[in-house]
């Protein structure tokens, strides 16, 4: 399980951006695109290989304060992104 220290990056060759054909954040990869959902969405904009995922967690929080604690949900999202070669850890 990801621990709150560890700093993600997006894997190389990924890029993440809005897709207004999709009307949906996506990440782009060189064999495709991944459309993704809300959540996924605003986790990923916070990904910029700098912040470890504490601050993560912080930002989002202070952004949607009136959502539980949002600590598992962003740890499991970034467990799911980095088993499927999304992001890495620095």
């Amino acid at each position: 399980m990801t621990s709150l220290a560890r700093v993600p990056a997006l894997r190389r060759g990924y890029r993440f951006q809005f897709e207004p054909a999709q009307d949906a954040h996506v990440l782009l990869y060189p064999e495709g695109m991944i459309k993704l959902n809300g959540s996924a969405a605003e986790i990923l904009k916070q990904v910029d290989g700098q912040r470890d995922t504490a601050a993560i967690v912080a930002a989002l929080s202070a952004q949607f304060p009136d959502a539980p604690d949002l600590a598992p949900d962003v740890l499991e999202f970034l467990d799911i992104a980095h088993a499927k070669h999304w992001i890495e850890f620095r």
